[in-house]
């Protein structure tokens, strides 16, 4: 499949949009059960895969295997606000934070409800931001 023509975009597009919904739905399940560090988590991977939606939309191949959201989001060409560019790069530190286990702990303390709640809404705005970048 290295073959830019043997690609179907709109297929891998609307597989990496589909997962993003589901992880999504699956982050405010964790919120609502208090497991808030996943929750932030998979709000990042949702956000991620959105991302990667619109990598492959726009440069008509698979997106790079990284998770530095903002990097994403400027290898796709999309013109990030500064605002936007503080969130996706503090989104990126959920997916470090959570899995590794030197930074687990610290990250657990810090995801209260409040902030969890915070993150949730500001991955809510990224996320119709970037919908509505993949509709154009």
């Amino acid at each position: 499949m290295s073959d830019e023509k043997e690609l179907n975009i709109e297929k891998i597009a609307n597989h990496w949009i589909k997962t993003s919904d589901e992880d999504f739905d699956t982050m405010k399940l964790l919120f609502h059960s208090k497991k808030y560090t996943w929750a932030l988590f998979l709000g990042h991977i949702s956000t991620e895969k959105l991302l990667k939606a619109y990598y492959v939309k726009v440069n008509r191949k698979h997106s790079p295997p990284i998770h530095n959201l903002l990097r994403i989001a400027e290898e796709s060409g999309l013109k990030v606000s500064d605002e936007y560019s503080d969130w996706l790069d503090t989104i990126s530190l959920f997916n470090i934070n959570a899995r590794y286990d030197d930074y687990r702990r610290e990250f657990y303390n810090q995801c209260t409800e409040d902030f969890t709640k915070l993150w949730i809404e500001r991955i809510k705005e990224i996320r119709k931001w970037i919908k509505e970048k993949l509709e154009k």
